[in-house]
């Protein structure tokens, strides 16, 4: 059985009769009749009564036609779908993303990418910098949005493109003596307990965000860890204490949380994005062109 036999079939019962169905299909007569005939003879019956006028279906008729048409349709769809694909209008995009470039580069980038190619289907997930690299390897994902502080390690198979900089920045509730502060100095922070995250034991980033407190003079106590960033932004804004956020944090500022600068303050976060070496992938090389514009225009 092949698509063309269906196709001639389906123009047959759509048209009531077969010298109809080859005007429409701009072929003569004959052609019809043996495109029917080939597949009659594959499926061993009539798919037509040749014996009334018009014509009608047959009982296997009858069960192969919305078949047919389906198939038919799924067939046009796949042959729509890898032009596109072909020609770079269609595909999967899987980004691995940090949930801190949620406030920076991440939304714009996906926006751009969806307007160009709208028929593309992307995926965002949500991973830790240091489980990205066993994602990329895997093929869960094609791109990862990282943030460090600090060196970071780099992995042989990996390719690694720095995006910006954050600097790093506390985030104070409003309703605090120190929200009428420019800047904070290591000794404002003394008697407020800090809030930490992500709350997980592959993250460094908590363990780093303390270290830098500690070498610019702060004395840090921990008095929450909060699983992700929003949820520390809530237990600031609660007056619960306070955390330390990159600078693109406060672009989304709120009403309840003052960001604020602590002096001595000086290490900040790395933003890149990694691929795995030598993978060929072209909306991600599109998406790549589009992010790293971002990271230029921040």
């Amino acid at each position: 059985m092949n698509l063309k036999s269906l196709q001639f079939f389906c123009e047959v019962v759509e048209s009531r009769s077969a010298n109809l169905a080859a005007q429409r299909l701009h072929v003569v007569p004959t052609a019809v009749s043996m495109q029917l005939g080939h597949l009659e003879a594959q499926l061993g019956a009539k798919v037509f009564d040749r014996s009334k006028r018009p014509m009608t279906l047959t009982p296997l008729g009858r069960f192969i036609y919305p078949k047919a048409k389906a198939l038919l349709a799924d067939a046009q769809r796949l042959f729509d779908e890898a032009q596109d694909m072909a020609s770079g209008h269609f595909g999967w995009l899987s980004i691995g993303f940090t949930r801190s470039t949620i406030f920076s580069v991440l939304p714009d980038a996906v926006r751009a990418m969806k307007a160009d190619l709208p028929k593309v289907r992307i995926d965002l997930t949500e991973i830790l910098s240091e489980h990205q690299a066993e994602a990329l390897r895997s093929g869960l994902i094609h791109v990862g949005l990282s943030r460090t502080i600090g060196p970071r390690v780099e992995e042989e198979d990996l390719d690694y493109f720095p995006l910006f900089e954050d600097a790093l920045i506390a985030a104070v509730p409003c309703a605090d003596a120190l929200a009428r502060r420019k800047r904070l100095t290591p000794n404002d922070l003394a008697d407020m307990a800090f809030i930490s995250y992500p709350k997980d034991p592959d993250s460094s980033f908590a363990r780093s965000t303390i270290q830098a407190l500690e070498q610019a003079g702060a004395k840090v106590r921990v008095g929450y860890e909060a699983k992700e960033i929003h949820t520390a932004l809530g237990l600031v804004a609660a007056g619960l204490g306070f955390a330390l956020v990159g600078r693109s944090v406060a672009d989304h500022s709120r009403s309840d949380i003052l960001f604020l600068p602590v002096q001595g303050l000086t290490a900040t976060a790395q933003v890149y994005a990694v691929r795995a070496k030598g993978i060929s992938h072209r909306l991600a090389d599109d998406f790549m062109k589009v992010v790293a514009a971002q990271s230029v225009a921040r």
